[in-house]
């Protein structure tokens, strides 16, 4: 039961809605705080920022929810043409993909006379066995997957695009000036760190290595966008 839970947990972790969701929560976040910090630099007016803001978040989103479909779609196009094509390869020569098979599990350290009889044993079998087993072994594809759902991958990317990009800018929503700014990076901030950390569960890494990187990077690109739109801000004054 260990085995097969933690087997679970793998393959919960390792999957394209993961992916869209950390890339959809890091990109929502620090494009749209590089964003309203950039326009909060020529205008600290509420309006306009919070204008831009939700102009940046609803294009972000729905750009990242089409990469992802995109993306994840013509994966899985990829791989079921790959998969065509090696059934019409054991239909039409099964001894060579027997010679195939066995090639393999020599490579992974099977004697030869063992790998001989696995490979035979299997193209002589049931043929759906067979074609699952040449999918995985000498494509490295996984039929019950096929690299995810689209629909999954874009709809988690466009959710979590929006949950990061609404964060840095709620305090415009609310108040102006220097203290909506404050506010704004200081959320914002607290955002970065806890994806960068998140982000560990999956890579193993430090929590503090990752969460402070995660928010070095964020809070350099937003004082980039800020002294950018300031300078702006004051030659169009």
């Amino acid at each position: 039961m260990r085995l097969l839970a933690e087997r679970q947990r793998h393959r919960a972790i390792g999957g394209n809605a993961l992916r869209a969701a950390v890339l959809g929560a890091n990109d929502g976040l620090v494009s749209n705080f590089s964003l309203v910090m950039g326009v909060a630099g020529a205008d600290s007016s509420g309006a306009a920022i919070v204008i831009a803001g939700f102009a940046g978040l609803l294009a972000g989103a729905l750009s990242m929810a089409l990469g992802e479909w995109l993306s994840v779609q013509s994966a899985r196009e990829l791989y079921a043409n790959q998969i065509r094509v090696e059934a019409a390869e054991l239909a039409a020569d099964p001894d060579e993909e027997e010679q195939e098979l066995r090639e393999i599990y020599e490579r992974k350290g099977v004697p030869a006379a063992v790998a001989a009889e696995i490979a035979s044993h299997i193209i002589a079998g049931d043929q759906a066995v067979a074609l699952d087993t040449l999918v995985r072994e000498e494509l490295g594809i996984d039929p019950d997957e096929l690299g995810g759902s689209a629909w999954v991958a874009a709809g988690t990317s466009f959710l979590l695009f929006t949950v990061g990009a609404i964060i840095p800018l709620m305090p415009f929503i609310f108040m102006t000036g220097v203290s909506a700014i404050a506010l704004s990076a200081v959320l914002a901030g607290l955002a970065l760190f806890a994806v960068g950390a998140g982000i560990t569960y999956v890579t193993g890494r430090s929590i503090w290595v990752s969460g402070t990187r995660q928010l070095a990077f964020g809070l350099a690109a937003a004082a980039i966008t800020f002294g950018i739109g300031r300078l702006v801000g004051v030659a169009i004054a």
